[in-house]
């Protein structure tokens, strides 16, 4: 048996929330939390009951200590992080979101810990415990080394016969050009199952703003399921067995958009690796985006199991062939 359901790997980021609304400059006061991509679908899929490894290096520092806190608190195993005495652990501040506009982040991450991840960070012991790999364009943007870890990562892991997810998540500042982004992402992508472009993202890497266009890029080189997330208008999934169109879930007052893909992710993820058709994983990655929106922080909207049995209204259909 497996000793993890899922691993990932990434830069996980202390987040200083203002609790009051204008310039960051002005804010004397903020909440502390944690954030980061890959460590927001790692919490949630712990938070549902998976078993779930996250894999990184941070400082040896407040900061450090703080996230590591944070992973034993949610369950997420860490044995595979690296503390490190030479480089930081990076923060970011995050102004107080208004109404439905995003709010402003500014990052501090030039040369943390996180950024001198490498292909030697994979530990086949660990890495190959688990059924699934959760990649995303983040941690592969950090640095030259990070992105031979995605490299490698997912090529060992698709050689074991594990499925891979990948969500571009594009974070442009972190290339050196928008041509290198487009053409790593997209090289990560082909080594990927399941892929999930948000519509804007698909259209930087694709050329195509049309959700069909934007799965079919991917299936042709390799996807075996595309979902494109459409924000407000839900989602476009496709497989080589059909296609779909899944509408959000109506939220009544939206707080802060901030985390919403990752959140979308954790309901795909989980819901394919416990055999739901992809119209139904979509679903659940729509009620639990809903969620996160709803909430100050990246994770604080994460539903433990119990909550989304209680929310979800749609009965999961077995689809044999997607999870693995």
């Amino acid at each position: 048996m497996s000793q993890l359901d899922v691993v990932t790997f990434g830069e996980a980021m202390v987040m200083f929330v203002a609790k009051a609304t204008g310039d960051l400059s002005e804010v004397e006061e903020f909440a502390r939390r944690a954030a980061g991509a890959e460590l927001n679908v790692a919490i949630g899929l712990a938070r549902l009951g998976f078993r779930v490894g996250w894999v990184s290096r941070m400082g040896k520092d407040s900061l450090g200590h703080f996230l590591l806190k944070v992973l034993a608190k949610e369950g997420v195993d860490s044995r595979c992080v690296t503390v490190d005495d030479q480089y930081p652990t990076g923060f970011q501040l995050k102004s107080k979101a208004v109404g439905n506009v995003d709010p402003t982040v500014e990052y501090f991450r030039k040369n943390t810990a996180a950024s001198h991840l490498g292909a030697a960070d994979f530990k086949p012991e660990y890495f190959l415990s688990a059924r699934h790999l959760h990649v995303t364009g983040v941690a592969p943007a950090l640095s030259p080394t990070a992105y031979e870890l995605a490299l490698y990562a997912m090529d060992q892991m698709r050689a074991a016969g594990k499925t891979i997810s990948f969500d571009p998540n594009l974070r442009p500042v972190l290339w050196s050009s928008r041509e290198a982004m487009v053409a790593g992402l997209n090289t990560l992508a082909a080594k990927s199952d399941w892929v999930l472009p948000g519509i804007q993202e698909g259209l930087t890497l694709t050329g195509s703003g049309e959700p069909d266009a934007i799965a079919d890029f991917y299936l042709e080189r390799g996807a075996r399921l595309v979902v494109v997330k459409l924000g407000e208008n839900g989602a476009f999934v496709k497989h080589r067995e059909g296609r779909a169109f899944i509408p959000a879930v109506p939220v009544p007052k939206v707080v802060d958009t901030v985390g919403a893909g990752d959140g979308f992710a954790v309901g795909l993820i989980s819901a394919l690796l416990e055999g739901c058709a992809a119209e139904d994983a979509a679903a659940r990655g729509n009620r639990i985006a809903a969620l996160v929106i709803q909430e100050i922080g990246d994770s604080e909207g994460l539903p433990t199991r119990e909550r989304l049995d209680s929310l979800m209204d749609v009965i999961p259909r077995p689809a044999e062939g997607l999870a693995g």
